[in-house]
């Protein structure tokens, strides 16, 4: 966050609350207005993008702590403190002969809400970034804070959320335990961990939630919910009409590249919740100002309802098919393009184009449907990927795209470099 000012009345309410020991919020405008304080906090310039290891991470944590304890949440960290160390490392430099080894260590931070269950539900998200940027970065330029808004500032403020409303809620047949995992974007080392060395019996987690980048809501209200297949229960909730009005966009498969495969790992229904990529994706314009605050509200209301859906279960678990088995052909080029992962529709719709690239020199555009490459039909990402593996450098092919909310239809020419 640029705005200095603004900063100092996030901090001076934070440390307000945390002193007064205040509950949160429940009103609907009081809510979104500590959805807002939630995400602008951890989106702040002062934690420096929250690189697993760094003083930001530090202070991203300390800040959950005030608010789980604002919300009356007791720790389940390790010797029941609200923390977990965990070890990490990450390869700098795969040209070296150590590959650029650096090791060091994070930590989780864990609330619990003891119901006196048999069983615990537990709610998680990453709140870890990418620091300065570093090797996950997309931005081309120098370093620069990478304050991480969407990814997943948005899905800690979702856990908040959905922290206050259980504790105050009569949802008392689960625990809730509350885990704000680090080292997510390092290779899920945070949750790795804790599904090695977990605080509870593993065996009493009913099932998990897990929120990554649910801050970017679209018009068309899509949210893409991972994990369907992994419990027989989901299904038939998920498929009922629901009151926020979103369009479910389902896949059965557990696992994934975010925190809820290191738990469907250990046999346990899983959820995964995310509002899908964006031109922002892990680069320093993810910021607050994009974030779209109704809709985050919107997503743990319904995940809200769902737990009350789930409510008195104790969930079977079943295995899925890796969604990673479902591959098209292998392919030499790309157009340059981030594909949109929510869009239901037919064809492959581009999020954003990449300035330069093969895509943007061709003459597409955000968001053009893409229908054909060449003589490959698209009517999925697996069939976009298959047409790109017909050619190589130097070839040019004919894509068809529908452009514009009359859905207009083009042919670009673009030669793959």
């Amino acid at each position: 966050m640029k705005n200095i000012l603004t900063l100092g009345f996030i901090l001076l309410s934070f440390f307000t609350f945390a002193q007064e020991g205040k509950m949160a919020p429940t009103a609907p405008a009081e809510i979104l207005q500590q959805v807002k304080i939630d995400v602008v906090y951890l989106a702040s310039d002062y934690l420096q993008g929250r690189g697993t290891g760094t003083i930001g991470e530090e202070r991203a944590a300390d800040y959950i702590v005030h608010r789980f304890q604002n919300i009356g949440l007791k720790p389940h960290g390790e010797n029941r403190t609200w923390f977990q160390e965990f070890p990490f490392f990450e390869n700098t430099n795969p040209h070296a002969t150590d590959r650029g080894r650096v090791e060091g260590k994070g930590k989780n931070v864990i609330g619990f809400l003891d119901n006196g269950a048999e069983n615990t539900v537990v709610i998680g998200g990453h709140y870890d970034h990418l620091g300065m940027g570093g090797s996950g970065s997309l931005h081309a330029g120098e370093p620069e804070i990478h304050n991480g808004a969407d990814d997943n500032a948005s899905g800690i403020a979702a856990m908040f959320r959905i922290a206050e409303y259980l504790k105050n809620s009569n949802l008392k047949s689960n625990n809730y335990m509350f885990i704000a995992f680090s080292g997510e974007e390092k290779g899920l080392f945070g949750s790795k961990y804790f599904a090695a060395n977990p605080t509870i019996d593993i065996k009493s987690i009913n099932y998990m939630f897990n929120m990554d980048m649910v801050g970017m809501l679209n018009e068309e209200n899509v949210l893409a919910v991972q994990g369907t297949g992994t419990s027989p229960a989901w299904k038939p909730i998920l498929e009922r009409k629901n009151a926020q009005g979103l369009d479910i966009k389902g896949s059965e498969s557990g696992v994934g590249p975010s925190d809820h495969t290191s738990f469907y790992l250990k046999d346990i229904p899983v959820l995964h919740f995310f509002t899908g990529q964006h031109s922002h994706y892990h680069k320093p314009s993810d910021d607050s100002e994009i974030v779209n605050f109704e809709g985050i509200v919107t997503v743990s209301d319904f995940m809200i309802s769902l737990i009350e859906q789930a409510e008195g279960k104790k969930l079977a678990f079943t295995k899925t098919k890796d969604s990673s088995e479902k591959k098209a052909a292998a392919f030499k080029v790309t157009l340059g393009v981030m594909p949109d992962y929510v869009y239901t529709g037919k064809g492959m719709r581009v999020d954003s184009v990449i300035k330069g690239r093969v895509g943007d020199k061709g003459g597409l555009k955000d968001g053009d449907i893409i229908m054909k490459i060449g003589d490959i039909d698209v009517v999925d990402i697996y069939k976009y990927m298959e047409g790109l593996a017909k050619y190589k450098k130097g070839d040019s092919a004919d894509v068809v795209v529908l452009r514009g909310k009359k859905k207009k239809e083009k042919t670009l020419k673009v030669t793959f470099d």
